[in-house]
């Protein structure tokens, strides 16, 4: 029997379907995450294996090195992850390396060793209680983050050593830490400065729109730029423990308009999330959302500057308005720029456009989130429409 006439009583198998679970996450993800495709695969990846179970006895689920400009969304990633798998996008470990540059300041994470000045003062910040905090009943996974780990002291390379290899490390009174159930994720912002050379002297974090890197040759170059600079900082053992080295690319315009429409969702979601009486809807409109992207973004710092940017021109007005009753429940906002005064001005529509404009009934109960979410929705539609006399509103009605 020939290996065709083997074969042929078999049916092919997909490896390259993904779990439902999985690919939620991965769908969640690109939500939050803008121009990172590469690495919110892998990171997805690695969720799949966790769930399958075949993760490598002893070792992390993975060890993973994150690569490139600041302001491109490293750090961003893992807060995003634990969002989507946790609820909150601080339900991580997080290790600022650059409070350990000296090697003395290694105790802080492990501890005093017995005998030693301090030693019962000094708690480790790298417990077992700690890496379990945010399991639960569904989910037994840590995602622990070692932010810039280029500004750490060699002295903390060499402690990662064992937990990076052997998922193992062990306290200054000989407890040992398991980091078995655990995504290691570690980044820097080293060959930064190299690719933002390579991308026709653009800034660091995003790319002019006239650049074009496409180019599968300049793909390939820049992820070698960022991995022979890591190699030049770290050790070849260091290095030989590391899954994944994934390199972040520069941000483009078009990436930097659809985070801009996620910070202003999310300052959204904090108003109707809010304890506040006087829940709102807000729509910026093109010219002001043009002038936030060129207020907000840095040649230097890429798009970290943008939430920054919304906080000062969005979410502080909006607060004074708020203070000061000039916005009251079920009020929209329509955010514009004002092109003679160089600045945003915030304008109404009739009171209450987007709730029921029924008489309130004395005694009835106040207008709940999902009677606002569907007049939110309304609201909306209307202003993505952007007609040319937008103002006045009629009032609209919860349906």
């Amino acid at each position: 029997m020939d290996a065709n006439s083997n074969t042929s009583q078999f049916g092919e198998l997909n490896p390259d379907l993904k779990s439902e679970q999985v690919r939620e996450f991965e769908d969640k993800l690109y939500d939050r995450i803008v121009g990172q495709e590469r690495a919110v695969r892998r990171l997805s990846g690695l969720f799949q294996i966790y769930q399958s179970g075949l993760t490598i006895p002893g070792r992390p689920i993975g060890n993973l090195l994150f690569l490139g400009p600041t302001g491109s969304g490293k750090t961003r990633l893992v807060e995003a992850a634990a969002e989507v798998l946790f609820g909150d996008e601080r339900a991580f470990v997080k290790v600022d390396c650059g409070e350990f540059q000296h090697s003395h300041e290694i105790a802080k994470l492990v501890g005093s060793p017995p005998g030693y000045l301090g030693h019962r003062e000094t708690q480790p910040a790298l417990t077992q209680e700690a890496l379990d905090q945010f399991h639960s009943d569904r989910l037994h996974l840590t995602l622990v983050l070692f932010d810039e780990i280029e500004k750490a002291s060699d002295a903390l390379w060499k402690l990662m050593l064992g937990i990076l290899d052997k998922a193992t490390l062990t306290l200054g009174d000989n407890r040992r830490v398991d980091f078995s159930r655990c995504i290691i994720v570690m980044t820097s912002n080293l060959g930064g400065s190299e690719i933002s050379r390579m991308m026709m002297g653009t800034g660091l974090g995003f790319a002019s729109a006239t650049q074009k890197y496409d180019s599968d040759e300049t793909d390939v170059s820049i992820y070698h730029t960022a991995v022979e600079s890591a190699k030049r900082k770290f050790s070849p053992e260091f290095m030989n423990r590391i899954d994944k080295v994934i390199v972040f690319r520069p941000l483009r315009p078009e990436h930097l308009e659809k985070i801009l429409d996620i910070e202003l969702g999310q300052v959204q979601q904090r108003i109707l999330n809010s304890q506040a009486e006087n829940k709102f809807v807000f729509h910026c409109s093109e010219p002001a959302r043009q002038f936030l992207l060129k207020e907000g973004t840095d040649p230097q710092y890429g798009a970290r500057p943008l939430k920054r940017t919304i906080e000062r021109h969005i979410v502080f007005p909006l607060a004074n308005l708020t203070a000061t009753r000039q916005i009251t429940l079920g009020d929209f906002i329509r955010v514009d720029f004002d092109q003679d005064r160089n600045r945003l001005v915030f304008l109404k529509a009739q009171e209450g456009a987007i709730i029921h404009t029924a008489p309130l009934v004395a005694g009835a109960a106040p207008l709940s989130d999902d009677q606002l979410g569907k007049g939110v929705a309304v609201a909306e539609k209307v202003a993505a429409e952007e007609k040319p006399q937008i103002f006045p509103y009629t009032k609209f009605k919860v349906q």
